[in-house]
């Protein structure tokens, strides 16, 4: 079982590489250009390209999964300690789990995003 003076170091490396990936795959969607400004019927897409897309968007769905599910997993057990003594604070409990949430609806958006870019 690890210590848990290096859990907080992990997941400090892990949050750095999830803001360092959002970052970029941001700066790329922002300021690349359509892969085809207008698509002709039966005219296709570069198969390099469209398999880093596919790449890319599987990327940003796993990673944004994976992140919410840590966050759940940590806010939720939080949450039902907190839920245990004050029952009255369900509410404002499930908006933080939701919140925890919201990461992976990001990621899918991303990807969706990426998805559309490859046409």
């Amino acid at each position: 079982m690890p210590s848990t003076t290096t859990q907080p170091r992990f997941v400090a490396a892990l949050v750095l590489v999830a803001a360092v990936l959002g970052v970029a795959a941001t700066v790329l969607l922002a300021f690349a250009p359509p892969v085809s400004a207008a698509p002709v019927a039966g005219a296709a897409v570069d198969e390099g390209v469209r398999q880093w897309g596919l790449l890319s968007a599987a990327l940003a769905t796993a990673a944004s999964s994976v992140g919410a599910g840590i966050a759940v997993a940590r806010v939720g057990a939080a949450a039902i300690g907190a839920l245990a003594e004050k029952p009255e604070l369900f509410g404002r409990l499930l908006i933080f789990v939701g919140l925890a949430e919201g990461i992976a609806i990001y990621g899918l958006i991303v990807s969706i995003l990426i998805l559309e870019r490859l046409g």
